[in-house]
């Protein structure tokens, strides 16, 4: 009889541990899900900003085209620095 006591005894130890082990792997998922809804977000957040900084992109290179645009060039240099295109005798060729 005392070797059957001992053996539901090693049962019950094996039981409590194998409980204590699905309780502990329950816990894990709970954690490993709200971990990765948290980096879902990030992630979400992350491309939204950075779909906005595209449209800003977009937007200063379009400012930049217009400020750099040769007619403008030429309008300032000619109002503001009294610049003008040289005459034909006054080009020379450099080869």
């Amino acid at each position: 009889m005392a070797a059957g006591a001992g053996a539901k005894s090693g049962q019950w130890v094996l039981v409590a541990l194998l409980w204590l082990a699905c309780l502990i792997s329950a816990l894990a998922v709970v954690s490993v899900t709200q971990q990765v809804r948290r980096e879902t977000d990030r992630l979400e957040s992350l491309r939204r900003e950075s779909a906005e900084l595209e449209v800003q992109w977009g937007q200063y290179l379009l400012e930049q085209s217009t400020w750099a645009s040769y007619s403008r060039v030429e309008k300032k240099a000619r109002e503001e620095l009294d610049m003008h295109v040289p005459e034909a005798e006054h080009i020379i060729l450099v080869k």
